[in-house]
């Protein structure tokens, strides 16, 4: 990645001073691999130590006292960050030092802004609700293999990318957690490392003073959108540097610069084993680059077929690397025949995906923010050699917008919301390159004397704003996520404020996970279970004859027909003959059955046909099992329903049953 240099002939007024090509790399290539590795491993080794101090403070929650706390360390950090822009010449004079002192303060700034909040919980933000029991029902399945297995269904290869969670697998082992007790810790310091990964990835076309502002308001982006997802914010936070990069290195005449696309194809065959969109959008946006400068080599007088092929040797490197690094997670699916499966995957059309994302319209410090990278994209986009690079993923994010809306005639989409954090950190980093050009531009038209008031109102400006969206998202945009890190429920059947109503499914996750395992002496992972308390999954792990939805449920697990085989077992009309359905089955049956018993009193939806249900009172002594299907394009994208059973059915000695709560426990003999 050492090659990766502004272009050494650039046309058009003056680059900006801080972009003007140099003689010699920005930082080599060998020196690029030794700052990232070290760099990682010190963001997270200090993640690690300052999580271990905060969840150790003992405030009683509810308060707001950590809130205070990270508010205060985030200002003194802001005050450093702001400090190190501004007085480079106050700054020791080792680079190694200089380069230690920014990644501490990058990785305490991430982890105190997100450990700070959730310093009575062991869960990360969203608690175990949504998408997160997923997420952690990923990562306890990968605490238990070594060897990458799907999240739910026994023997299958798994369809969602397992990079990051195979890696959280043995992260979990290294510590000696379960699986859903590690995400939280995990998922900081991820978040610590992607903000000093990027100060080096934006190190090799930045300065080190902007590359730090730089990963200033990449922090800000993330936390808006990006640490809900820990393991899809790394690229979405690496890849606007990165396709500055590959502008650098498509336009570069004379050699190939390999390093720099080996680089490159490093990060794409990241994005594809950790989160496959950031993969597929990281390539349109690659070879949209390369067309754009195929275009302009073509115009200024160069011959079409020598310019496609010099064009396709460069990005040759890029896609072996990440071709090979993509194999290392999609081999086995694919070997499965998984590419001719139909994904329900994609059946999600929020509000967010529907209407476009327009950070610069929004009021307040991060939507002026964006506001000015527009601005700057624009006037600097002939003239800048970073501006191109930058305009080019926001436009991107809207043609995948405009893509994913088209995707509808076919019945799916392309998640295109996913990708407004991707927009925001490019619109981000451009309004702060943009807001330092008008600083400088300033200062030399006016006086020393005023120069000096317009950047210390400038720094003033930049800390204020800073804290202004970080105090924002701390009490607005991620108190519903906060709050479900407190009232959700561990597996011990009690919240972190200890807490606990019978009437939640989630108080019975203890007493349910020792009867399971006491009626059949075996671990977890040698369980096949079908449960409506999907709860149970995320903790332990089960493997389950279903998924929760057929949205996070591995197409080669065939979703459709095992629920339609569930129905049939429903509609058995004797002990022998729900054996025999059992033991006919193509899947692994389940040894275990956790359903719901009701009273005459209960009342339950039970389906005509999928799209319609009606309420009735299921007669004692029936069993409920709460199925999903999809309900792709309606928001909410599932429609549940119901299957019941006859008690009857499990009156066999072939059958074992204990009563926990509202539930009832069935396993095989």
């Amino acid at each position: 990645m050492a090659d990766a240099l502004p272009d050494p002939t650039p046309t058009g007024p003056a680059p900006a001073p801080s972009e003007r090509p140099r003689s010699a790399p920005r930082v080599p290539a060998g020196r690029t691999v030794a700052e990232l590795l070290l760099g990682a491993t010190t963001a997270a080794a200090l993640s690690l130590a300052l999580q271990f101090v905060v969840a150790h403070i003992g405030i009683i929650e509810p308060s707001h006292g950590p809130d205070a706390l990270a508010v205060l360390s985030t200002t003194g950090l802001l005050v450093l960050v702001f400090g190190a822009v501004v007085l480079p010449g106050r700054l020791p004079r080792a680079e190694w030092v200089r380069l230690g002192g920014v990644w501490a303060v990058l990785a305490t700034l991430s982890t105190l802004l997100l450990a700070l909040p959730l310093q009575g919980t062991r869960f990360y933000y969203g608690g175990s609700s949504g998408d997160n029991a997923f997420r952690m029902q990923y990562l306890t399945r990968m605490a238990e293999h070594a060897l990458p297995a799907d999240m739910n269904y026994l023997g299958i290869p798994p369809y969602y990318p397992s990079g990051w969670f195979w890696l959280g697998g043995r992260f979990a082992e290294l510590i000696g957690w379960e699986g859903w007790a590690a995400y939280k810790p995990y998922a900081v310091l991820w978040f610590s490392v992607t903000a000093v990964v990027a100060f080096t990835l934006w190190s090799l076309v930045l300065s080190r003073r902007l590359a730090l502002l730089a990963a200033l308001v990449t922090v800000l982006a993330g936390t808006r959108h990006g640490l809900l997802e820990p393991y899809a914010w790394p690229s979405a936070a690496w890849l606007p540097p990165i396709i500055v990069l590959a502008w650098y290195a498509l336009r570069r005449p004379g050699r190939t610069p390999l390093p720099t696309l080996i680089g490159i194809g490093v990060f794409t065959g990241f994005a594809a084993v950790t989160y496959t969109l950031h993969f597929g959008f990281s390539v349109l946006l690659i070879v949209g680059l390369a067309v754009v400068v195929g275009i302009l080599r073509v115009r200024n007088g160069a011959a079409i077929g020598r310019t496609a092929w010099e064009l396709f040797l460069r990005l040759v490197p890029i896609g072996i690397t990440s071709g090979l690094l993509a194999l290392i997670v999609w081999l086995p699916f694919l070997l499965a025949g998984g590419l001719f499966e139909r994904s329900a995957a994609q059946h999600y059309l929020p509000a967010s995906s529907a209407f476009l994302p327009l950070p610069f319209t929004n009021v307040g410090a991060f939507g002026l923010l964006c506001l000015s990278g527009l601005v700057w994209l624009i006037v600097r986009s002939t003239t800048s050699h970073v501006a191109p690079a930058l305009l080019t993923v926001v436009g991107g994010v809207y043609i995948w917008f405009g893509l994913s809306t088209l995707a509808l005639l076919a019945e799916t989409t392309l998640l295109a919301f996913r990708l407004r954090v991707v927009l925001e950190s490019a619109l981000a980093v451009s309004g702060a390159l943009g807001l330092v050009e008008l600083l400088g531009w300033l200062r030399r038209k006016l006086s020393a004397w005023y120069g000096l008031r317009l950047t210390v109102f400038a720094v003033i400006i930049g800390i204020t704003g800073s804290l202004g969206v970080f105090q924002h998202e701390l009490r607005v945009g991620l108190a519903a996520e906060t709050e479900s890190a407190y009232n959700d429920y561990y597996p011990n059947g009690r919240t972190a404020l200890d807490e606990s109503d019978p009437d939640d499914p989630g108080a019975w996750l203890d007493e349910l996970n020792s009867t399971i395992t006491g009626l059949t002496d075996e671990p977890p992972r040698d369980t096949v279970l079908l449960t409506t308390n999907y709860d149970l999954l995320p903790y332990h792990p089960y493997w389950g004859f279903q998924q929760e939805t057929p949205h996070y449920a591995n197409p080669l697990a065939e979703y459709e027909h095992r629920a339609a085989t569930i129905r049939r077992w429903s509609n058995a009309t004797s002990s022998q003959e729900l054996l025999r359905m059992l033991d006919d089955t193509e899947f692994t049956a389940p040894e275990v059955f956790v359903v719901r018993h009701h009273s005459d009193s209960e009342e339950v939806y039970v389906p005509q046909v999928l799209d319609d249900a009606e309420k009735v009172n299921p007669p004692e002594g029936k069993l409920s099992l709460t199925l999903k299907a999809d309900a792709f394009p309606r928001q909410p994208n599932v429609h549940n329903y119901p299957v019941l059973f006859d008690a009857e059915l499990f009156r066999d000695p072939a059958f074992v049953t204990r009563s926990v709560g509202p539930y009832t426990v069935i396993a095989r003999r």
